[in-house]
């Protein structure tokens, strides 16, 4: 006669899960970039939401609409495909989803590599763009 096993429990009765005392994407806490593995901590100075990586600028489609609303179910890798500069002369980062195709534009932090920043801006126009992001600009 087969035993039954002890720990198995009824779905249906089973105990509620406890609360986490700590938020994953709390100031304090860090994140690993999909491109170079480096640990990167979720504070960045120069803006409120940490959304790339400042040694590669490879980041993941998490936004939605809203920077910082973590609201995109694509979940896939962007590049760093181009900068752009706004009117007051903040600099912002191109990047293209690899899974969706999608472009967003991102706030440089102060913590960015400087000489990726300056290799991406002194890169020729069309050298590395997709078809898509050169009929949306």
């Amino acid at each position: 006669m087969p035993r039954k096993n002890q720990h198995s429990r009824n779905p249906a009765r089973g105990r509620p899960q406890r609360a986490k005392d700590k938020r994953r994407d709390s100031p304090g806490d860090a994140f690993r970039c999909v491109g170079c593995r480096l640990d990167v901590p979720f504070h960045a100075p120069g803006t409120a939401h940490r959304n790339h990586c400042p040694n590669c600028l490879t980041s993941l489609h998490v936004d939605g609409r809203i920077p910082g609303d973590r609201r995109s179910t694509c979940r896939g890798r962007m590049v760093a495909l181009s900068l752009s500069v706004r009117p007051d002369g903040e600099w912002m980062v191109i990047h293209s989803c690899l899974a969706c195709g999608g472009l967003s534009a991102n706030r440089v932090a102060g913590d960015d590599n400087a000489l990726v920043l300056l290799r991406m801006a002194l890169r020729p126009f069309g050298a590395r763009l997709p078809e898509r992001a050169l009929l949306a600009i």
